[in-house]
């Protein structure tokens, strides 16, 4: 168990530079809205060369679109421009180069907005920015040569908000080997960066094989720090065994050969272990190939061995070519929302809400909104204690293109009821007018077609070339050969939750929700692999009975990499189910009970 944090604010020593070859970077930020102090803390709490922040999502870049469309100089993360008031001249004083996503759909903006607070604090910074993955203000080719859903001849769609290509780290590269102290960009892969300041450091060439190889490895790096401390301990299955009131945010010692080593600075809270690397490692991936503009890494070749107390060794990362496209995110106002809950108590809650759905379906009949969802939580216990443990949640839901659809008709259909339907009625709160919700589609395009930049310090403007070797991006097939020998036969089980032998982490991508599921020793894993088939993770998660299901075995991290096509509807900005990001997908599916051999519980 790790020490306590220290206290805020409190500064600590810089501590001893990095040693030769070995490039140490941090992560201050894991989304739009994370630690605000997390900046602070890692200029303050030990030696780094590069701190960075990812700021962006699905979700966020929705957000920032509509601030865009209010006031044409926003669209960036204004929370980090507060963050650096005081950390640039921190990061000044002891050498470390700051990158971070933070542009959103104005890097231009942001690396001014930098400038001007340099300015105002008396810190000389040398700021550069990346351009070129805004595809609606990017050069026409990127505009018109698009593939899937949306894409069209000259245009996205109709009412696209956002379409931003995800773009590697070479940008990144391009600046900080000009000189850049502060590197600002838009939509970059998450992974990108880490790999551009490890390329800019170590000089790799992803022309060839050893190149590819180390980029992978700084792309696995990156995707362990990218969402902060969800790599040391936070939102980890196992949480109750380590203290992570206040983890720290996690750092990458990223070696020539593109191996690495995850830790967090000296008596910070949380945990770093194998089990929270692989936890993270699993989130928001799907098969064994983790593709990238930069390179594709095999997440098969994976290999974490701890080495000391919060230190987890990466090695033996496989690197391919990338694939010849890059992907896109669109979004768009999808249409319209409303929502109501009735609180049901006491007895009879079944018969409750059958009366009180009948009563709105009725009341909704001459203009029904396109999409009606009902849910009852069965929250109530018998016999409670208090009201509210006494009572049930109705959750109706629904959707439509037309705002007056979901709007008052709605809210009368359901206040109109409160002395004419079933006993103790009252509803969580006023019903609303409804609200726009956002979609989300993932898109493909030639890498050609986008013309990524890196703005210097110096204000010239560089074109950064795409990799000339490519791949087309095929699966890796399960295959007999990467399962582990099963448990022997005949052993006594026990009906008991899953959770007691493997940990899990899920999350979206687009509509498509991502489950893994880990074993934390052999014996665990010769039993996980044969038993949590695609059939049995359908038992067990209903909702994916109707939905494809695609398995991908991940043997090296004993893990099992699921992904449920379809499940989250349009994306989060929709909420088309109760938990929008399934977040906790992992949570449910652990607490759901099977047979388990006796000698793993």
């Amino acid at each position: 168990m790790s020490g306590a944090a220290p206290a805020p604010g409190a500064p600590g020593p810089p501590g001893p530079p990095s040693a030769p070859g070995v490039l140490r970077i941090g992560n201050a930020s894991g989304f739009y809205g994370d630690r605000f102090d997390a900046l602070r803390e890692m200029l303050t709490g030990g030696p780094l060369d590069v701190l960075t922040g990812d700021y962006l999502a699905e979700l966020t870049m929705l957000i920032l679109g509509r601030d865009r469309m209010k006031n044409p100089d926003a669209g960036y993360a204004k929370t980090f421009l507060r963050q650096l008031e005081e950390g640039l001249g921190l990061a000044h004083e002891r050498g470390v180069r700051i990158v971070a996503n933070a542009g959103g759909l104005n890097p231009a903006g942001l690396a001014t907005a930098v400038r001007e607070l340099a300015g105002r604090v008396g810190v000389p910074v040398r700021v550069a920015h990346v351009e070129g993955d805004d595809l609606l203000t990017g050069d026409p080719p990127a505009r018109r040569t698009g593939t899937g859903a949306g894409a069209g001849t000259g245009t996205w769609g109709e009412g696209v908000l956002t379409a931003n290509a995800y773009l590697g780290g070479a940008g990144i590269a391009a600046c900080l080997r000009a000189g850049a102290d502060v590197v600002i960009t838009g939509r970059v892969t998450d992974a990108a960066l880490v790999t551009g300041p490890a390329a800019a450091r170590f000089g790799w060439d992803p022309e060839t094989p050893e190149g590819r190889d180390a980029l992978a490895g700084a792309v696995v790096a990156g995707h362990v720090l990218e969402c902060g401390t969800q790599a040391t301990g936070g939102n980890y299955s196992f949480f109750t065994r380590h203290d992570i009131r206040r983890p720290g945010f996690p750092l990458a010692e990223i070696h020539a050969d593109g191996s690495a080593v995850i830790t967090k600075h000296p008596g910070t809270g949380g945990v770093v272990d194998v089990g929270t690397v692989t936890a993270q490692l699993l989130y928001e991936t799907g098969g064994a190939r983790y593709a990238g503009p930069d390179v594709t890494a095999r997440l098969d070749t994976v290999r974490l061995a701890q080495d000391g107390p919060d230190r987890v060794r990466i090695t033996g990362v496989r690197g391919e070519p990338p694939p010849p496209t890059l992907k896109a995110g669109l979004t768009r106002i999808g249409g319209w929302r409303n929502e109501v809950v009735f609180v049901l108590t006491g007895l009879d809650i079944d018969a409750k809400a059958r009366l009180v759905r009948e009563q709105v379906e009725d009341a909704l009949a001459k203009r029904r909104p396109a999409e009606v969802r009902w849910e009852l939580a069965r929250t109530d216990h018998p016999d409670a204690g208090t009201e509210e443990t006494a009572s049930a949640l109705l959750r109706l839901v629904v959707r439509d293109s037309d705002p007056e659809a979901v709007g008052r008709a709605v809210g009368a259909a359901a206040v109109e009821l409160a002395l004419a339907s079933y006993p103790g009625f009252h509803v969580s709160a006023p019903p609303g007018k409804g609200a726009p919700y956002g979609v989300f589609e993932a898109v493909y395009l030639d890498a050609a077609d986008v013309t990524h930049t890196a703005v210097l310090p110096d204000g010239r403007r560089v074109t950064v070339p795409h990799p000339v070797r490519t791949r087309a991006l095929e699966p890796v097939p399960e295959t007999a050969d990467l399962l582990p020998d099963p448990l022997p036969a005949g052993l006594p089980t026990r009906r008991a939750p899953l959770g007691l032998v493997a940990g899990a982490r899920s999350g979206d991508k687009g509509g498509d929700a991502n489950v893994g599921v880990w074993a934390r020793d052999e014996d665990g894993w010769r039993w996980l692999a044969h038993e949590l088939t695609t059939e049995r993770f359908r038992q067990l998660v209903p909702e994916s009975r109707e939905l494809t299901v695609v398995r991908h075995p991940l043997p090296n991290l004993r893990a099992l990499n699921f992904t449920v096509e379809g499940l989250l509807g349009e994306g989060v900005a929709a909420q088309h189910r109760f938990d929008p990001q399934a977040k906790a997908l992992g949570e449910w599916l652990r607490a759901r009970h099977l047979d388990i051999p006796e000698v793993l519980l």
